[in-house]
Order: C-alpha cells, then structure tokens, then sequence
C-alpha cells in the first residue's frame, strides 16, 4: 500500500472506533450525568488527529496554517495568531496592546470587570499595571458602561473587557470612551466564539481579541488560544512575545526569510550576528502544537452548527424557566447582538426562599451540573488580598457571587436533557 491508500485505511478504522467507542449514549434521567460543559467532536476530528500524528510534524504546519486562515475569515480580522491557552492569548495580547507605554513615569491602570475569569486580570499585573475593577449589569451581565466612563482618568490606558457567557457588551459605547481618551481595547472572546454585535463578529472591534479553545468552549483543541488583530505591526509584537521575544519572524523550518539573516547590526552584538538568535523582547514560547491545531480545523468546520445549537438550547430554557421569573432573575441578550451562548445564568432573586447553595445541591443530586460565575467578584479572591487595585461600587459583583450559578447549553445536551432541567428546577421550587 502506499501512503494514500494508507492513509483511507487508517481514516475508516478511526471512523469504524469512533462509531463503537465514542458515539453518545441514551439518556437515562436521573441517571446519567448532565454535564455544564463537553466537547463535541466526531470521527472527522480524530481523523484530523490521526492524520497530524502521521505527519509527525510536532511544532507548527499545515494545520496550524488552516487553522488560523479559517479563524481570521470567520470573525472578520487580517490575523489570527494560535497559542497554547487562551490565558496565554490574554498575556500576549495585552503585553502588546500596552508595548508602547512600558516606558511610562506614572502607574498605568486597565479597566476590566471584576466579575469573570481571573486570567483576564493576571495579565494587567504581568504587565507591570494596575487593575481599574468596575461592575456588571443584570440581566445582561455585561460590563457597566456608565461606571467604565466614570471610572476613566489619566493613568488610564486601555480596557480589557470580556463577553460575559458569550453575551456581547456594549461595544458601541465603549469603543466611544476609547476613542475619546486614546484608550486602547481587549476583547477577551474566550467565551464569545461566534457571537455578533449588529451582525459583525466579536473579536473583530478591539485592537486585539483573545479566544479559549480549552474543551468547556465553542470549539476545542484540548488546549489552546488565538489572538485576533487588523494591525500588522501588533501582530508582529504578539508573535514576538510569543515566540521567545525573537526578532526574527520566519516560520518553523524556514530560515532568512527577511533576506538579511547575517547582515544587520543588533546593539552590541557582534555584526551579522544570525537574526534568528537575536532578542528583542522578554518573551516566551505559548505556541500551539501542529496536533491541537488539528482538532481545532476540523472543528471549525462545525461552528456555525454549534452557535446554531447553543442558542437554540438558551431559548429552550429561558421558554421552560419563565413561569418562575419570580424566584429568578432570567438573563437578557444585550440589545444589537447574536449571541454564541456559553452558558444559561440564573440569579436568584433577593425574596426567593431558598439560596444557591440549596438549588444546586438539589441538581447535583439529580445528576445535573451547574457552575458559579467564575470569580464571582474577584477583589474578593485570596489572591488579590494585599494586592494594589483601584475599584468601583462593585455590588452587582456581589450579587452575583453570592447568588448566581448557570447551567449548560453546549451541543452535547439533548432536547431532552434541556427538558430535564427545567423539570427538575420546577420539582425544586414545587417542593419548597
């Protein structure tokens, strides 16, 4: 045989492990397991996997090209750069957003929302800046412009705000604060894949935008991140940074793609010393392997499918969870946007007689899994005790760490399973 014929081979016997192994099992309520987040995939994944390990091309190729090619067209921007988290994305994107003021005599704050995840925060502090923390709004959950426009001021220098559960924020009005003081922007779309402001993709409006490929999110690749941007002198920053600050740019394997490897002077090194060894920055290596890479291609060609079920499984539940609008605060699409839900909030409401620590016992019971708003309020988490920050009234952040959990709409769950939920909370509530 040779490699072609192979290689159908190998593909039809993963399809043939796929079918017997991997397929989905019946749903049995209240015995089996409801999961908040999942991975979906099929054999066409594995095969994409498989056909990477064949390769043996370990480092960055054919995959991570396709990759980053079918991300910058989907959500609209000229570049689409691949890292090995969506963690690291945040840290490259804002090191290189704020690159030009790292010289700056005063301390230099970033707004960003105190309710989220604590990776959109650790990179203002790993980039030698103080957080700015403001609050949230319900029912939308996103970030509360008025305080942002409040909370501005002249050691202010950029935002990196998130898409709260994929729900888009007002990038209208923040984008206008931006323009107004010269503020640079962040869109963390870690949970946002597919959504749209007034039918323009988020990650497409800041001057650079993150994505998450860990498996909880639209799409996975085990592990992995992007960092999305229009500027072709950003994106050189962010690929130096994370290509160990190299000045050099060309691509694994290539070498002298500048023309000039040996002919340029670098401070104090010696003349003509090889640009490939010359540093420019203090960066790392958070590159992507040819292998995630893979995974995330094949799943690129199911993503509109999937937005198509995430949303179709919010309404779902937002219809089945309307009658107890009185225990709940139901969440609301903030107006101009599509969104790629990652999760369906609940909050329960001031008067409801029972507390969050109850309702999701009682689901945990049933076999159905929930999950917190992340940090809740982070400048209530242990690690930011004695840390320097600057915050806003943060009540709704509060508020939401006290009473608020969310449960999964990703393309796994079933109809019913959706169904299941819904009864399930309508027992709970029946039973009080």
């Amino acid at each position: 045989m040779n490699d072609e014929s192979m290689r159908e081979f190998i593909s039809r016997m993963v399809h043939e492990y796929y079918r017997e192994f991997h397929a989905q099992e019946p749903f049995v309520p209240g015995t089996t397991h409801v999961p908040v987040t999942q991975k979906y995939y099929d054999s066409a994944e594995m095969n994409a996997i498989v056909s990477s390990a064949l390769d043996f091309n370990l480092t960055s190729g054919r995959f991570v090209e396709s990759f980053e090619k079918k991300l910058s067209t989907y959500v609209g921007t000229r570049y689409a750069l691949t890292t090995n988290s969506g963690s690291s994305a945040n840290l490259l994107a804002v090191l290189s957003a704020s690159e030009s003021q790292n010289d700056a005599d005063e301390p230099r704050q970033v707004i960003t929302m105190a309710a989220g995840f604590p990776t959109t925060v650790a990179p203002i502090y790993q980039a030698g800046m103080i957080p700015h923390f403001v609050d949230i709004t319900l029912p939308t959950y996103s970030v509360n412009v008025d305080q942002v426009n409040e909370a501005v001021n002249h050691h202010t220098v950029g935002m990196i705000l998130a898409h709260t559960l994929g729900n888009p924020f007002d990038l209208d009005s923040i984008l206008a604060i931006c323009e107004e003081h010269g503020l640079w922007l962040v869109e963390d779309c870690c949970d946002a894949l597919g959504s749209e402001y007034y039918g323009r993709k988020v990650g497409s409006f800041g001057r650079a935008s993150t994505l998450s490929f860990y498996p909880a999110h639209q799409i996975t690749c085990g592990e992995g991140g992007a960092v999305l941007l229009n500027d072709p002198r950003l994106a050189r920053v962010v690929e130096s940074y994370r290509d160990w600050g190299r000045d050099c740019w060309c691509e694994t394997g290539h070498d002298a793609t500048c023309g000039k490897r040996y002919t340029q002077q670098f401070g104090t090194l010696p003349f003509g010393y090889d640009h490939k060894y010359v540093y420019t920055r203090l960066g790392y290596n958070l590159k992507m392997t040819e292998m995630q890479a893979a995974i995330g291609d094949g799943q690129m060609d199911k993503l509109d499918w999937f937005v198509t079920i995430r949303r179709k499984h919010f309404a779902q539940l937002l219809a089945g969870l309307g009658k107890y609008e009185g225990y709940f605060i139901l969440p609301e699409e903030t107006s101009g946007a599509t969104t790629s839900w990652f999760g369906f909030p609940l909050t329960i409401r001031r008067t409801a007689p029972f507390n969050r620590p109850g309702i999701i016992d009682y689901l945990d019971r049933a076999r159905i899994d929930s999950r917190l708003l992340f940090a809740g309020n982070m400048t209530r988490q242990p690690v930011l005790e004695g840390a320097m920050y600057v915050a806003e009234d943060l009540a709704v952040s509060d508020k939401i760490m006290n009473d608020t959990f969310w449960l999964g709409v990703h393309p796994s769950l079933t109809t019913e399973m959706i169904d299941y939920m819904i009864e399930t909370i309508g027992c709970f509530i029946k039973e009080l």
